[in-house]
């Protein structure tokens, strides 16, 4: 009995409108090329670092957010994507569409030099954002 109620319960899952099915969130981080290259040099370690501060910091000013929420209730199925700037200027301009466009996230500034090395976004449906990431490639 207990076999064809799974059963049933299952295919009634299948048959479930699409908007049913949840949002696949992903926090977006961008991060500057150019720091990994002459004259900065900076090593991997380094550039790592600059990414989790901007993530767990955006993750931690936005705790409270309902995406940011059912974001951390699954550790194991976080999703994030490293997208990479040519240089400031371009992470910068990024910073401004985005706070332009009202989308949560942060410029992060390594200290003391005050040097902009990477964005967080705040968990996102993938949809709402990919249009003003389309220009940025994976980084490598």
């Amino acid at each position: 009995m207990h076999r064809a109620l799974g059963q049933a319960f299952l295919l009634g899952r299948n048959m479930a409108a699409p908007s049913a099915e949840p949002q696949v969130l992903v926090q977006y981080l961008v991060l500057r090329k150019d720091l990994s290259q002459a004259p900065f040099s900076w090593p991997a370690g380094a550039l790592v670092a600059q990414a989790c501060h901007a993530a767990t910091a955006t993750l931690h000013v936005h705790r409270d957010h309902p995406h940011t929420v059912a974001y951390l209730r699954e550790l194991g199925r976080m999703r994030k994507v490293v997208l990479e700037a040519p240089d400031e200027a371009t992470l910068k301009e990024l910073a401004g569409t985005l706070q332009e466009k009202n989308i949560d996230h942060m410029l992060w500034l390594e200290q003391p030099e005050n040097v902009a090395t990477c964005i967080a976004l705040r968990p996102y449906p993938k949809e709402e954002v990919n249009q003003y990431l389309k220009k940025f490639r994976l980084f490598k």
